[in-house]
């Protein structure tokens, strides 16, 4: 098989990791393995394998010919059989259907906002879809939607996964006390429910002062990040809580922390949670999304409902029982291993990309 991954940038985010992810586990598994960059290149460009075969499109616009036709030549040239589209890019893929019909596109359906799919416009899904060999979704509610609401056929849901990062990486060290790091690797995202965290981080300052909390993601510097910088400032809580904004060496970040949080209020599997696990990490995490089928509340996690102080009590109770952090720690890796890993979720992939086929 010959196939090529599609997203909108390499900017550090869920379905940009993952769109890397699986070029990079392709390339050793088939016979051409490809990733285009539609718009923007970014951090996640170091992490692609030297096996991958890259391109940078330079689109302008959502109607970009020129862009439509350097894609189409490229696929031509590579003798490309399967189109694999993350998010937003499926429309760049949908055009490319029209000019060359034979191809076969699926798209990988990585909508964050999945606690509230009853708002997502259907329109647009309902016109290109049609044109799709298969739907992957990140959750089983993204695929009950799509087959509900897009009559979609053809979909299965593929956990995401966590790879091995290459070696080649800038090194973040961390402010605060060693062995007393809280992380959250989430972008600055209303989602992603930062001011939550902030309301934690207030309640812990008054009784373990000493223990800090890490925001690593990127920043939008918008309104959102505005505001989590602003309520800083107002918690007083500028010595307990850090923002470093988007970095590529999530693994050294989160082998420097004794703790990993999301505190978001709509998830799917989000791929910070797996790249916990691989670091051994005990995790605290929302009850959204398919958090609470990876960790199970009390065997390899505590999963809360939103409300800081169940949140900040679920945190000192690891804080105070480092025994239980490495019990976690151990677990929820054990879990990952066994259900999320890329050998499993690449198997599940090609074959029914192999079904397609037919």
């Amino acid at each position: 098989m010959r196939i090529i991954q599609i997203i909108d940038s390499l900017e550090a985010g869920g379905a940009e990791r993952m769109a890397v992810n699986y070029a990079n586990v392709l390339a050793s598994q088939i016979d051409f393995s490809g990733l285009i960059a539609t718009r923007k290149e970014g951090t996640l460009l170091s992490d692609l394998d030297s096996k991958v075969n890259y391109l940078f499109l330079k689109k302008k616009r959502s109607f970009d010919l020129k862009a439509l036709f350097v894609l189409r030549s490229y696929v031509v040239e590579n003798k490309v059989s399967v189109v694999h589209a993350h998010s937003s890019s499926f429309f760049l893929a949908f055009l490319l259907k029209l000019v060359y019909p034979s191809i076969r596109i699926l798209w990988h359906d990585h909508y964050g906002e999945s606690e509230f799919l009853n708002s997502r416009p259907t329109f647009v899904f309902r016109m290109t879809l049609p044109f799709f060999k298969g739907v992957i979704s990140v959750n089983q509610k993204l695929k009950q939607w799509v087959e509900q609401k897009i009559h979609c056929k053809n979909a299965i849901y593929l956990a995401n996964f966590a790879s091995t990062e290459n070696e080649f990486k800038g090194k973040t060290v961390l402010k605060g006390v060693t062995g007393k790091r809280i992380v959250s690797l989430a972008n600055l995202r209303p989602q992603k429910n930062h001011f939550l965290l902030l309301e934690v981080a207030k309640i812990l300052r008054e009784t373990h002062p000493e223990w800090t909390f890490h925001l690593v993601g990127k920043d939008f510097e918008d309104n959102y990040s505005s505001e989590i910088k602003k309520l800083i400032v107002e918690y007083d809580l500028k010595d307990q809580v850090f923002v470093y904004g988007s970095k590529n060496d999530v693994e050294n970040i989160v082998q420097q922390a004794s703790i990993c949080v999301l505190t978001s209020k709509s998830e799917g599997l989000p791929v910070a949670l797996l790249e916990y696990a691989r670091g051994e990490k005990p995790v605290v995490v929302t009850d959204v999304g398919n958090m609470p089928e990876v960790v199970q509340n009390g065997k390899n996690g505590f999963v809360v409902p939103h409300n800081a102080e169940l949140f900040c009590a679920a945190i000192v109770e690891l804080i105070e029982n480092e025994a239980l952090r490495d019990d976690f720690g151990a677990a929820i890796y054990n879990t990952v291993l066994n259900s999320y890993s890329e050998e499993v979720i690449i198997k599940q992939y090609l074959k029914w990309v192999q079904q397609q086929s037919k």
